[in-house]
């Protein structure tokens, strides 16, 4: 098992309270607002987190580059994979990985 697969079962025994926590926890660590790809539309909606929340629902559609692999949260989480916000959390990429074959990037 690792780190990540630790993390999701840690998360299954938390309180909501718990998990209230932890995502502010990881808002104040996120790093999306610096990335090239995240624009004014996900700036505005205060669209964060991707990593965890899954990717942007209407404003990020264009790849200006990806900063993911240098965000304390993937380094805390031990994520594998990149370009959360257009592609989905590492939990639905890993899912879909899993499900077609396919190498994480």
């Amino acid at each position: 098992m690792d780190k990540f697969e630790q993390m999701m079962q840690d998360i299954k025994k938390m309180s909501p309270k718990e998990m209230k926590m932890a995502e502010e926890k990881f808002e104040g660590m996120c790093n999306c607002p610096g990335c090239p790809t995240h624009n004014k539309c996900a700036k505005n909606a205060k669209e964060l987190l991707f990593c965890i929340k899954g990717k942007s629902f209407m404003c990020i559609s264009e790849d200006k580059g990806c900063i993911c692999p240098g965000c304390p949260v993937t380094a805390e989480c031990g994520y594998k994979n990149k370009f959360f916000c257009m592609k989905g959390a590492e939990k639905a990429q890993r899912y879909e990985h899993a499900l077609w074959g396919t190498k994480m990037a």
